[in-house]
């Protein structure tokens, strides 16, 4: 009977584990429409579980907005060409994604268009 539980107990641990790495790899987006913004990077954060770049984005009313834009892993990333010099403060590029389905400015990144025209892809090439 000690070995069931022993047993149970393991099968539990490894349920919550992968139930918990699934949850952590869902970007809560909106796969509706892919969403583009142009800005200027204020911050690249090189870092797992997603690196992160802010863009400071002017609307068309002039006004000036915040946007979280970030991609895979660091080492899926690597697997696309990108370093953490890729993009640098001050960098003016566009991104195109999914918003989160809330309606925050963060952006699940499929692609970015660096200020030469050289697109960068963050999921498969």
């Amino acid at each position: 009977m000690k070995a069931f539980g022993i047993l149970a107990l393991v099968v539990f641990a490894l349920v919550s584990s992968v139930s918990q790495l699934s949850a952590h790899h869902s970007w809560p987006v909106s796969n509706d429409k892919l969403v583009t913004v142009k800005g200027t990077v204020v911050d690249f954060t090189w870092a797992n579980p997603h690196p992160m770049i802010t863009l400071e984005v002017q609307t068309p009313s002039g006004q000036t907005e915040k946007w979280q834009v970030g991609g895979p892993a660091i080492n899926r990333m690597e697997a696309n060409g990108w370093t953490k010099t890729t993009v640098k403060r001050g960098d003016v590029i566009t991104g195109t994604g999914y918003q989160f389905s809330d309606g925050q400015k963060i952006i699940r990144l499929e692609r970015i268009i660096m200020a030469d025209g050289k697109e960068m892809r963050l999921y498969g090439r």
